[in-house]
């Protein structure tokens, strides 16, 4: 048996099929923790703003983690490719946990934005890191059935998150839609500090900061640019506006003559030379802007402008769970089997489109089944699509530089969500609050007390208002909401038109850490692991004897 050369000097890691699991496990309980927070607050986000008194700038609670979430996803992808992933994921849960109390305990709303910023920190990492580990322990040949129960578990998360928001808001407060998260992240702490047995690392290049510093100018001045601008108070043409769009143009600059001089560039501008990482990297950006875009305020659309309850709503998102969860696990499983992934990019555009169309219909009368059902659809989309994507891009890129690809490419998916969020949460809140206004000023009530009225409206408020100006309101919801999906058809057909350029290429037999030379797998691994028992059993005897007095075994 010949070991790498990599190897002869040093213990390797054994990846035997247990261990795969075991970590796999730890994995789990990370993505868990991240997924089911971003679900349980969709549900609870309309009372949390009413309460706070935020509902003009409830975009900015989804905003401040994406923005957050963007930043770090590029520094823990190359990061742990430099020191190595254990240390960083143990790092990210403990951000996230530590947030969440925080979020638990604001009494004030940017207070609270912030919190959720810092949330996002740890779920930028926590998000990035599993897909990584991953590619480093399976090969790309057999990931997706990996990565389809990952997509599952974001799944579950969405389904329990949003049912357990609204039993919160329903039956306790708002708060424990935080709460729950400190029991849950103390719980992924332990297994993954105990189950990821992962090797460290030592820098062999200079850090790139300035890229770090400029990329993050970059993402900064983007978000705040379309925030500014889709904002009635500022608009695209305000100064301000255009201040923080001259800081994107200049950090951009910056950030690419920074790379293409970089010993180790964050984001090395080689991948734009790839045309498979390119077009899948493409496809993710803009799926990214239609998925938030529509799920950041479809609960609250089910809960305001249908009448439904926070639990209600949250039980309404279960088709659309149920599609993107099965579609997710049966691609993954199929790729496996054959090899090609192509076909699923092409379907779930197609699927996803014909759900985002049927959505422009919604108003506050269309059935609730009927709203299932386009939900139903426009799940089974984003699940032929989203995991797919990952294993794409981290099967075109070399093995030393798979974190850095697995982060560059959510990078641009993130970065479309936060656009998504953004610019269309922006259409939809400014045209919501304009109605709302004009509501409340006509139903008698002074300027000032529409404004305040407006600001603090929740699902609990609504009820409690005259039924006349109850339907108003629920009008306003349905008209604010449903014209928004017609500006998010084109990105869907240009997603569509990308798939059909994606260039299928084989999928890699070997793992990536098997490939840098950092660890052994298969037979040899099963091998060298029963040997490494055996004499770990042989040692404990013999201690064993040498502490009675006994002589040991002649040889």
């Amino acid at each position: 048996m010949t070991l790498p050369s990599a190897l002869r000097n040093a213990e390797p890691l054994l990846l035997t099929r247990r261990r795969i699991w075991i970590i796999f496990g730890a994995l789990i309980a990370g993505m868990l923790l991240s997924s089911l927070d971003q679900t349980i607050v969709s549900t609870a986000m309309p009372t949390i703003v009413g309460q706070l008194g935020g509902v003009e700038n409830q975009a900015w609670i989804t905003t401040a983690y994406l923005l957050a979430t963007t930043l770090v996803m590029p520094i823990y992808g190359k990061f742990g490719d430099v020191f190595g992933r254990r240390g960083l994921f143990l790092i990210a849960i403990a951000l996230f946990t530590l947030a969440s109390i925080g979020c638990a305990f604001s009494t004030d709303f940017w207070v609270f934005v912030v919190f959720r910023a810092i949330q996002g920190l740890g779920g930028g990492g926590l998000i990035i890191l599993s897909q990584a580990i991953i590619a480093d322990i399976v090969p790309a040949s057999e990931r997706g059935r990996y990565l389809g129960p990952l997509g599952g578990i974001f799944g579950l998360a969405a389904v329990a998150g949003p049912l357990l928001g609204g039993f919160f808001v329903d039956h306790l407060t708002w708060q424990w839609a935080f709460y729950i998260n400190i029991p849950v992240g103390v719980a992924a702490f332990v297994i993954t500090w105990f189950a990821l047995t992962l090797p460290g690392k030592r820098p062999t290049h200079r850090i790139d900061i300035a890229g770090v510093v400029f990329l993050s100018a970059a993402t900064t001045c983007l978000i705040f640019f379309t925030e500014f601008g889709g904002n009635d108070k500022h608009g695209w043409g305000a100064p301000e506006t255009l201040l923080w769009g001259a800081g994107l143009l200049l950090a951009a600059l910056a950030f690419v003559f920074v790379e293409s001089r970089a010993e180790d560039p964050i984001i090395p501008l080689s991948f734009f030379k790839n045309s498979v990482f390119v077009i899948a990297t493409s496809i993710g950006f803009v799926l990214g802007i239609v998925m938030f875009a529509a799920l950041a305020f479809i609960p609250t659309f089910l809960q305001m402008a249908s009448g439904a309850s926070a639990a209600a709503s949250g039980l309404l998102l279960l088709p659309m769970m149920v599609g993107l969860i099965g579609a997710s696990i049966i691609s993954g499983i199929v790729i496996s089997r054959t090899g090609r992934y192509k076909v699923f990019p092409i379907a779930g555009t197609l699927i996803t489109g014909v759900g985002v169309f049927a959505m422009t219909t919604l108003s506050a009368a269309t059935p609730i089944w009927l709203i299932c059902v386009f939900l139903f659809l426009f799940g089974t989309g984003l699940g032929l699509i989203m995991q797919v994507i990952v294993l794409v891009v981290q099967n075109a890129v070399p093995a030393n530089e798979v974190g850095t690809a697995t982060s560059t490419n959510n990078y641009f998916r993130e970065v479309g969500s936060a656009l998504g969020v953004a610019v269309f949460g922006a259409l939809f809140t400014s045209r919501l609050s304009s109605s709302l206004f004009d509501i409340f000023t006509a139903s008698g009530a002074s300027p000032t007390d529409a404004a305040a009225s407006t600001a603090t409206l929740d699902p609990a408020a609504l009820n409690k208002l005259p039924q006349a100006i109850h339907d108003l309101v629920v009008n306003a919801y349905a008209d604010s909401l449903a014209p928004v999906f017609w500006y998010l058809i084109p990105f869907i057909a240009v997603a569509f038109v990308l798939s059909l350029f994606l260039k299928p290429i084989p999928l890699s037999d070997v793992a990536g850490m098997v490939a840098r030379g950092e660890a052994i797998t298969g037979e040899e691994a099963d091998v060298l692991e029963a040997q490494r028992l055996a004499e770990a059993k042989a040692a404990k005897h013999a201690g064993a004897d040498i502490g009675t007095g006994a002589e040991p075994p002649k040889q």
